[in-house]
């Protein structure tokens, strides 16, 4: 249920003047077309601390703003919810759904996640397609992608509803995996004088093809294999390099400031559309991580001479092997995630930088004493 606007791209020609102009960030708004009906909030599993601010803002969205809440069945089966007389009639006014069993993409306005950034990042696993606006209130341990303190929520989430909130359109990778099994299958030969049927075995290749939506980052490793990783890298079919390391990370501006970022890479806002490949403790210390342009379309297979397989995993989730004849497309998504601003995208980013990961903190240099110059 699509009832929200967004500009995607940043750079956009203005056919009065025939110039092309970039678009300021600060000016993504969310709109409505109409009023937001129903709600999915999202709580992180296993946490105590959670239950009351959650139980707080189902209240308010069902009593007092008269919206369709959807939960996940698994959150409901907390025995501190389960068995919550005074909860009980709030609760039975959800609508429940299971990852992977139910599709819930057409029936969701908006997105409130109650966690840190891994409860957006899980959010952004339930819409392979096109994602509802997020509102990520910051109640884990990092916080980076969530600007909202759970203090004043019934105010903050009234002004996203009035639709009175600013965007930032985290890009996102569109991965596609195709793996090959070979399969044993039994030909026949014909009939011979005997009245038997000679057979022989061949190997079938099977393709199997996944597809995924991925927020942060497509992270290819050498797994638990003592070798290096040897992996070539494929940039819209031409072979820019092979990594020999520990592997190679895929990543979009809003992953640049998570294992990117430890690796040694830049940190780039999440408007900037760009792809950035960073290698995992390379070989070769002139191997640096570079940026590429969005849209272009990166391919990882093994090298052929590669002495072991790869494993690669999505937001850090859906984990598997890769093995020669496998291959790993990845290129910009057309669904961006619409993460809701507390003030600006700019504002909110710097603000992430300075209080989550003390960029640029040091302890200042002192002044030189003026002294009084003598008569």
């Amino acid at each position: 249920m699509k009832i929200f606007e967004h500009v995607m791209n940043n750079l956009y020609l203005n056919r009065t003047t025939g110039k092309w102009h970039i678009q300021d960030p600060a000016s993504q708004r969310l709109t409505w077309n109409k009023p937001p009906k129903s709600v999915l909030v999202i709580k992180k599993i296993r946490d105590a601390s959670l239950l009351q601010p959650f139980k707080e803002l189902c209240v308010y969205l069902t009593e007092e703003n008269n919206m369709i809440v959807y939960v996940e069945k698994k959150v409901l089966e907390d025995p501190a919810i389960a068995h919550d007389e005074n909860f009980g009639p709030v609760k039975k006014k959800f609508c429940t759904f299971s990852e992977d069993y139910d599709d819930i993409s057409n029936q969701i306005d908006f997105i409130i996640c109650l966690g840190g950034d891994g409860t957006l990042l899980y959010a952004s696993s339930l819409f392979q397609g096109s994602v509802p606006p997020v509102m990520a209130f910051h109640l884990g341990s990092l916080g980076f992608l969530t600007p909202f303190n759970f203090e004043n929520f019934q105010s903050q989430v009234t002004q996203v509803i009035e639709g009175n909130a600013a965007l930032v359109l985290r890009s996102r990778l569109k991965v596609r995996v195709v793996k090959e099994h070979r399969e044993k299958k039994v030909i026949q030969n014909g009939i011979e004088e005997n009245g038997m049927v000679p057979t022989s075995l061949e190997k079938e290749v099977v393709k199997q093809i996944m597809q995924y939506q991925v927020l942060n980052e497509v992270v290819v490793d050498r797994g638990p294999s003592s070798y290096l990783s040897n992996v070539d890298v494929y940039l819209d079919g031409h072979l820019i390099t092979t990594v020999q390391g520990d592997g190679v990370i895929v990543s979009t501006p809003t992953g640049s400031t998570a294992y990117a970022a430890a690796a040694g890479a830049s940190m780039i806002h999440p408007n900037v559309p760009a792809i950035m490949i960073t290698p995992i403790c390379p070989h070769s210390l002139s191997f640096r991580p570079i940026v590429v342009p969005a849209g272009v379309e990166l391919k990882i297979t093994l090298s052929p001479d590669a002495r072991n397989t790869a494993w690669v995993s999505f937001d850090g989730r859906k984990r598997q092997e890769i093995c020669h004849g496998d291959s790993i497309s990845i290129t910009t998504s057309c669904y961006p995630l619409p993460s809701i601003c507390f003030r600006d995208p700019v504002s909110d980013w710097f603000e992430s930088l300075a209080e989550c990961l003390h960029w640029n903190v040091r302890k200042k240099q002192n002044n030189f004493a003026v002294e009084e110059e003598e008569f």
